[in-house]
């Protein structure tokens, strides 16, 4: 699930649902309103900052396929 966040002099940003999984390596984590992004860390922590990465960098990956397209954005009440 994702959640625009507005604070006075901060940028605009999203919040994101993730599962965090502790293993016997570490910890893996996803965010299941992204399909196939996922990422893992030795601690919870990394694991965190780790996937904060991947989201953007999967959202970026978006982005790119969606050049030249009629792309609109609308609001969804929670």
């Amino acid at each position: 699930m994702l959640q625009f966040q507005n604070k006075p002099g901060k940028r605009e940003g999203m919040r994101y649902k993730v599962v965090l999984r502790q293993s016997e390596e570490g910890y893996s984590v996803s965010c299941p309103g992204l399909p196939g992004c996922w990422s893992q860390g030795q601690t919870e922590a990394e694991a965190i900052d780790n996937i904060r990465t991947a989201i953007r960098e999967y959202l970026a990956a978006v982005n790119d396929t969606l050049k030249g397209a009629d792309v609109r954005e609308i609001e969804v009440p929670a």
